[in-house]
């Protein structure tokens, strides 16, 4: 059996005194406390990493750079979107500021107070990061660990910024993977058609680009802190579109 399969169980295995709240609440606050050190606006940023309209965003150059590893996240993202719902629904766990005074976290953005496990943000993150690396072929892969890291990021910033356990957070990541590796057998599904400038698939997804554009400039994602980079990824998404339409006149 692939790593891919077993690798996240035995991770979550190991992760068990983490979802256990073995050491909470004090591994929260350490974590929280250590990351405040950092501004707001860093951890709002890179949180928009686990946001599917900040993901839309960030990977929007692979439209017309490498639309397979597009493909491979849109293929894994909704699977992980069910286990998330599903995990929170099914748990509807405390947040820690639902257990925790407020005065002794650092929260960014409205308390959150419920729906805790899993970190939805953490799983999005991993499920792209592992959706793309699984993509690449194996011989190249390893120069592309840093998507890991990339992930890993995105995890630690739901903890700096008050919203989850760090439990959470390594049960996303665990499922991500999982996701991921179940989006990668829907990708190989997929014929050539849906890589070609001309198909109405990455017409599609460029019409998404373009929504996921108004997105970025109609109000902030998740927290005010967001507005900045938002900036940043909307003129990235423009230069993307724009060369999208002249690759499309191209091919006319």
């Amino acid at each position: 059996m692939s790593a891919r399969w077993w690798l996240p169980l035995a991770l979550l295995l190991a992760a068990a005194p983490l979802w256990l709240h073995w050491w909470e609440p004090g591994l929260f606050l350490a974590i929280n406390q250590v990351c405040a050190s950092a501004p707001a606006v860093a951890w709002a940023a890179i949180s928009l990493g686990g946001n599917a309209w900040g993901v839309l965003a960030l990977t929007s150059p692979l439209l017309v750079f490498a639309p397979r590893l597009m493909w491979a996240w849109l293929c894994a993202v909704p699977v992980g979107v069910i286990m998330a719902r599903i995990g929170k629904e099914w748990l509807f766990s405390p947040r820690p500021a639902g257990l925790i005074e407020h005065a002794q976290i650092r929260i960014v953005g409205e308390p959150m107070e419920f729906a805790s496990m899993p970190s939805g943000h953490t799983l999005t993150a991993f499920a792209v990061a592992g959706s793309i690396y699984f993509a690449i072929d194996a011989g190249r892969r390893h120069r592309f660990a840093w998507l890991w890291l990339v992930a890993g990021l995105v995890g630690l910033s739901r903890m700096a910024l008050g919203a989850h356990w760090p439990g959470d957070v390594a049960v996303g990541a665990c499922l991500g993977v999982w996701a991921a590796a179940i989006g990668h057998r829907f990708l190989l599904r997929l014929g050539p058609g849906a890589f070609a400038p001309k198909g109405w698939p990455m017409r599609v997804l460029a019409a998404v680009l373009a929504l996921t554009l108004y997105q970025m400039l109609d109000a902030p994602l998740d927290y005010d802190e967001s507005r900045q980079p938002q900036y940043v990824l909307a003129l990235v998404l423009a230069l993307v579109l724009l060369r999208f339409a002249r690759q499309q006149r191209r091919e006319d």
